[in-house]
């Protein structure tokens, strides 16, 4: 497992692997494992960081680092967002979701995988498969993740009072109760009886983090992370068997943005955090790089893949309009059974005891008959209600939220003790006292959170505002939904001898979504849906999504066993359908040009478009110019050939545009080259501490619009560089500027103008030039020296042996004159372009300085 962030390419162009990887939870560790067990060379890039057992938080001290703002220094487990209408918590660590889940593995009902049901809004919820399709691919991934259904039977197990009660309920009730298949560890081994705190068996492929695990003590904290290591979290299991088959897992890597290499395979463009600084720390070295690939996997998650697909739309002009559709909060709607009672007295509910989630009840759905006839209104749809739990500090913090109870309490304790003090002859024994200042703890051991999901309306809409992922989504069409399954929940609290009380967002009309999907919707036509029903993305071949996202509706239940099993299917029929095995290989350099192009195999540029072809795809023999035919097969997919090597598949097809613009700047200045670096100049005895440079950069905004619509604004860089201690004047072999990039990662306030500019030295290593213009916000008297002052970092093209030098670049007046009289536009509307170029610019300048607010 890498965690550094260092890459094993060559020193003359970006690392080029089979496949990466983005993400690591539960699409990304199915893909990971199953194409490294079948001997591909398979790199994951995760943005958070491995969390082994005894490492999750439990302290206040821990549990205040333990979010995920990497802006401001921290890289812990829980990203928390709030958008207009609900709020959500997502995970950030190897192992994705599985860390903070509750552990259910149940399937997607039979008859809910709706076929063009009508949604009130307008369209249809299809699911271009269904149950018979997954059944394989759930045994598959309920094997591997140990899923078992809690021990409610077994001694001590049978002392879990919450279960109990949900049975209860159910039977009165007259709901399917179901015990749900569990991601946990109660055996040391699958032929053992469940005993708690036993040490496990090790597993045949080994544990990445090399810590022990002990089976399951009941502690109520899985979605704290289990620090017992009793949970069956995918870096335990997927990911430590892909590591075992050579897969290369990356922490600490969060990818930007993907791009289609007119040539074939894509590009990943990310950045490198460096989780060992406090708050407010810094990365150290270069922070961003780019990976190269044949085939990617994006698994970010419903929020990261859908944002990495809509700020790199320019880049994969294939996209379907879809993407960003079909969002779906899965349901999620939590309430409180409060206060139980049974024959008059307090009944123990005791949330604490067991894990999270033992138990659940099954609401119908209008389309349980199998007839598909329902009319997809949300008053027919069904969904789960689940036992809830909560480690045992938090029953601690429920009693101290009674504060007149407390001060009651206090009040009597301490009117006791003054009494005492003016009796003559005080009883010394304090104990009762004691006790009754502490308190029963009644509320916390007879209340139970009640976790309800189910098939919501996924009307909601994700896209981009302001660079940030904004989601379009209401309780509006799905409330007759929530207002049944409320009621549903409220009758549960009821028939456990409870009260019921709502989470208190639910008079705002809020809800908290753990199971967001949507966004990237599968389909089986390529106008309907982002990807196909094996998660391939329509239009762009070797570029598939193996996530939440990819659903184009609600599964009902927890999702997580739907999405791996997805994920396993996937990668089943592209092992299937592969027709190349290639080796992990840096790109050979290129003499001039960009990056964009790399030379094929043997050093020739390949044609484009092939020879016979359209320009889009290769012509296949046989085949229909779009795919190669399978054996037997449909045309859709390349056959299982016995090929070593064979043409990536190129990209549907490619953005013509129209309306460019083009700027040159030159600047000069002195850099300082650090001798013990491999690409130092030679020693001369008596070399100068600082050396004069320059550079000549040609700016291209290629197309005007789209990069007003990209929310990195970034803009090709071409020219050269005059570095004297590296080889004089050298030519850039790619360049790219981005101009206030939204995301900005690392910089603390202002925005940013970043220079990202590859080259060689003079004996033909790989070097990387990374500069950064700082705008400070509300500081308009540093407008000219921070627009016109460039500091930078030389490196190596893979960041592995840190600095090379550093430096600063100056645009002078006379050279900002010549920059303004550079300016040329052409193509259609290129007075709309320039004027749309320079609100942009001038805006953004105006945002950062006299008002202090982002661009």
């Amino acid at each position: 497992m890498s965690t550094d962030g260092r890459t094993s390419g060559g020193a003359t162009g970006p690392e080029h692997v089979d496949t990466v990887v983005i993400g690591s939870g539960f699409g990304g560790s199915v893909s990971a494992y199953r194409l490294a067990a079948a001997g591909l060379s398979v790199v994951v890039l995760e943005r958070g960081r491995a969390h082994a057992p005894g490492q999750f938080p439990r302290t206040p001290e821990e549990l205040g680092r333990a979010f995920w703002a990497p802006a401001d220094g921290l890289h812990g487990l829980f990203d928390v967002r709030s958008f207009r209408a609900f709020d959500s918590v997502v995970a950030a660590g190897l192992g994705g979701g599985s860390l903070i889940y509750a552990n259910v593995l149940l399937r997607k009902d039979e008859h809910w995988f709706a076929d063009a049901q009508p949604l009130p809004g307008g369209g249809h919820e299809s699911w271009p498969l269904g149950r018979a399709d997954l059944e394989p691919h759930y045994d598959a991934v309920e094997k591997m993740l140990g899923a078992t259904p809690y021990p409610l039977d077994r001694t001590p197990y049978d002392d879990t009072p919450k279960a109990h009660a949900l049975r209860a309920a159910a039977d009165r009730l007259g709901l399917e109760f179901r015990l749900p298949p569990l991601a946990v560890s109660f055996a040391p081994s699958p032929a053992a009886d469940p005993v708690p705190g036993r040490p496990l068996d090790p597993r045949p492929y080994g544990n990445l983090h090399g810590a022990g695990r002990r089976t399951c003590r009941l502690t109520g904290a899985c979605d704290l992370g289990c620090n017992e290591g009793a949970k069956n979290t995918l870096d335990h299991t997927y990911l430590s068997a892909a590591r075992h088959h050579g897969a290369d897992l990356r922490t600490g890597h969060e990818a930007l943005r993907v791009r289609a290499l007119p040539g074939g395979g894509y590009a990943v463009d990310y950045v490198r955090h460096d989780t060992t600084a406090g708050p407010r720390g810094r990365a150290a070295g270069p922070t961003r790089a780019t990976l190269r690939c044949d085939r990617l996997i994006l698994a970010a998650g419903t929020y990261g893949t859908t944002y990495l697909l809509l700020r790199s739309r320019t880049h994969l002009p294939a996209l379907c309009p879809a993407l960003g559709t079909r969002f779906s909060t899965n349901g999620d709607l939590l309430g409180f059974a409060v206060n139980a009672r049974a024959d008059g007295r307090p009944r123990p509910l005791l949330p604490s005891r067991g894990p999270v989630i033992t138990a659940s009840l099954r609401l119908p759905d209008a389309l349980d008959d199998g007839t598909g006839a329902a009319s997809g209104a949300a008053s027919e749809r069904g969904g789960y209600i689940e036992d809830g739990g909560y480690p045992e500090f938090v029953q601690w913090l429920v009693e101290s939220a009674r504060v007149p109870q407390g001060l009651s309490r206090a009040t009597r304790f301490a009117l006791g003790r003054v009494r005492a003090r003016l009796t003559a002859s005080p009883d010394p024994a304090l104990s009762k006292e004691l006790s009754d200042l502490l308190g029963r703890g009644l509320l916390s051991s007879t209340s139970l959170p009640l976790l309800g999901m189910g098939r919501d309306i996924p009307d909601g809409v994700m896209t981009l505002r302001d660079g940030r992922l904004d989601v379009a989504w209401t309780m509006d069409a799905s409330a007759a939904y929530f207002r049944r399954l409320r009621a549903h929940m409220r009758d549960t609290a009821r028939a456990m001898g409870a009260a019921y009380a709502d989470n208190p967002l639910w008079y705002t009309r809020r809800v908290v979504a753990a199971h967001p999907v949507g966004g990237a919707p599968m389909s089986r036509h390529p106008d309907a849906g982002v990807c196909d029903p094996f998660g391939e993305v329509h239009g762009h071949p070797g570029l598939y999504i193996a996530d939440g996202s990819a659903l184009p509706g609600p599964v009902g239940t927890n999702p997580s066993l739907t999405i791996a099993a997805l994920a396993d299917r996937m990668s089943e029929r592209l092992l299937e359908t592969r027709t190349v095995r290639r080796a992990s290989r840096p790109v050979p350099a290129r003499p001039a040009g960009n990056d964009e192009h790399p030379p094929a195999v043997g050093g020739v540029d390949e044609p484009s478009p092939a020879v016979g072809g359209n320009g889009e795809h290769p012509p296949a023999v046989g085949g229909n110019g779009e795919h190669p035919p399978a054996v037997g097969g449909n045309g859709k997919h390349p056959p299982a050939a016995d090929s070593n090597d064979v043409p990536l598949p190129a990209v549907a097809r490619r953005y013509t545009p129209a309306t460019s613009l083009v700027f040159t700047e030159s600047m000069s200045g002195h850099y300082t080259p650090l001798a013990e670096h491999p690409c130092a100049p030679p020693a001369t005895g008596h070399a100068p501490s600082s050396l004069r440079c320059s550079a000549r950069l040609t700016v291209t905004v290629d197309d005007v619009p789209a990069f007003l619509a990209d929310p990195d604004h970034e803009a090709r860089v071409d020219g050269w560089l005059d570095l004297p201690g590296h080889g004089g004047r050298r030519p850039l072999l790619d360049g790219r500027l981005a101009l206030f990039p939204a995301d900005d990662l690392g910089t603390g306030t202002g925005r940013t103008m970043e220079y990202r500019l590859s080259l060689t030295d003079g004996v033909g290593r790989g070097l990387l030039f990374a500069g950064r213009k700082q705008l400070t916000e509300g500081a308009p008297a540093g407008l000219w020296r921070e627009t016109t002052t460039l500091p930078f970092r030389l490196s190596t093209r893979d960041g592995a042996n840190g600095t090379a030098a550093t430096g600063t670049l100056r645009l002078g007046p006379l050279d900002f004159a010549r920059q303004l009289a550079s300016f040329r536009v052409s193509g259609l509307g290129a007075p709309a372009a320039v004027g749309g170029f320079g609100r942009f610019f001038l805006r953004g300048l105006r945002h950062i300085y006299l008002r202090g607010s982002p661009a």
